[in-house]
Order: structure tokens, then sequence, then C-alpha cells
């Protein structure tokens, strides 16, 4: 004899302000059954927390990156290495992600490329699936944006293994007027592929994070890459000028309605 239909949805309490779930994807109003989460809520969470899970342990698809590079016509360096051994090591020992391995410091050493005013460098971080889909995309809006000021670039230099601080050994080596890092953030559970865009001025080693500044949550679902480009084109103009970085260089970009900055001027 088969069971009678029941609605489900009956023995779940709405929360009362449910309608703020269309202003964010965080998780807010998810009502509950009993004292309980309601099952559609806690898969969601389950499911939420394997692709964060997913987005720490998954290695760089490294040749496909290439492969985007080339299409949207950069030029890249060969792919190098920090001083961690495995995924393992890199969240066990953060120092280890901040230098070169040594063949890598030669490869930098042997590339001569001249006078470069910013060094673009790429590390796979905590979220590879945030490099993977959002590294390229803002590369693409922010390039030009530098070029058309007449700043050179480097060619695309991928560290993997790599933490923030890891640029300022490229950029040193590279004696590069500014260092910009974009790397995979920290996943969290609405955002497993959040790239972050870290600006520092005269890199070298031995600096410490109050010498950076930090563009974060670049995603389509959080701030676009162009918004993030012109912001990021912003600070580097203003950091040349001013010869400083970090805690120093505030982003004063007028804010228009709907909370997005305008798009000035940083010259």
């Amino acid at each position: 004899m088969p069971l009678p239909e029941h609605d489900s949805t009956a023995i779940v309490t709405p929360a009362p302000w449910d309608r703020l779930r269309q202003f964010t994807a965080a998780r807010v109003a998810l009502g509950r059954a009993g004292v309980s989460l309601p099952t559609a809520a806690h898969l969601r969470f389950t499911l939420d927390h394997a692709k964060a899970r997913d987005a720490v342990q998954r290695p760089l698809d490294t040749p496909q990156f290439f492969d985007d590079l080339a299409q949207a016509g950069f030029a890249a360096l060969p792919p190098l290495v920090s001083r961690v051994r495995n995924r393992r090591e890199y969240l066990a020992r953060p120092d280890l992600g901040r230098r070169l391995a040594e063949a890598s410091v030669a490869t930098l050493r042997q590339a001569s490329l001249g006078a470069v005013d910013l060094a673009l460098v790429v590390a796979d971080g905590l979220s590879t699936i945030a490099v993977q889909r959002q590294a390229v995309p803002l590369l693409a809006a922010f390039v030009p944006l530098a070029t058309a000021r007449g700043l050179r670039c480097s060619p695309v230099i991928l560290v993997e293994g790599g933490r923030v601080a890891i640029g300022d050994e490229v950029g040193e080596l590279l004696g590069a007027r500014v260092v910009i890092v974009l790397i995979g953030e920290r996943p969290g559970l609405s955002s497993p592929d959040s790239l972050g865009v870290y600006l520092t001025y005269a890199p070298k080693l031995g600096l410490t994070d109050e010498r950076r500044n930090c563009i974060s949550n670049i995603r389509p679902q959080g701030l676009p890459h162009d918004r993030a480009a012109r912001t990021l084109d912003y600070l580097v103009v203003k950091s040349l000028a001013l010869g400083l970085s970090g805690v120093e260089l505030k982003d004063e970009q007028p804010v228009v309605e709907g909370g997005s900055p305008a798009l000035a001027d940083a010259s």
C-alpha cells in the first residue's frame, strides 16, 4: 500500500526575515525543523563544504591555465615553484610558500626581461579553482589599462605552491617598481572561487603585510573583474606617484549610487 503524500514544507518553520536572502549568499533565514536545520539547508551546507575542501585540495590544471593565457594573448614564463614539496606541506608550512625554490630563482635571473614597472605574479594559494576561473579574466581587464598608461608589465609568472609574500622575491629579482600578486583566497562556504590581488611597492624580501594593498572577493558574484581591474589601476597609479603602498595608500575613489566606486583617475 503506497504511503500518503506528505508536504515536507509543512514541518519547516520559516524565518521571518526570509526576504533578506535575495540580497546575500550568506546563510541567513534558513528556517528550522523543530530545533534543527531543515534537510534541504543541511544538504546545501554539506555540498558547499565539499566544494570548499575541493578548492583547497585540487591541484591547479597548469596546462589549461597556460592555454587560457595564450588564448587571451599573454606571454608567460615557464612555471616556477616555491619551496614546498606538496599540497600538505603547503598547508602546514606557510613559510616555505613565501620563498622560491633555487631552480626557480635561477630561472628568473636568466629571464633577462629588462626594466619592468609591474611584475605580474599568479599563485595558486588556497583556491586553485579561483585562479583557474578568475585570474585570466582579471588580467585581460587590467593589463590594457596599465599599458595604456605606458607601464611595462612582465610576462605572467605562475608560482605553484606560492603564498602572497612570494611576490616580494619575484619583484626584487626582476627589479620591478611594483609587484601584483593574484592568488586564490581561502574558500568560504558560499564562495569557493574568490580571487585576491595584492599590490606591493618596491618589493623585496622581508616586507610584512602592512606594506601591501589587497583587493578581495574577485569573482562574478562578488567584485566583478572590470571593477577590480579599475580599482587595481587606481591603486597602481597612486602607488607609483606617492612611492608607497600598504596602510598609507588609501582607496579614495568616490562611491556612486549602489556602492560601486566611481571610475576616477588616480593620476
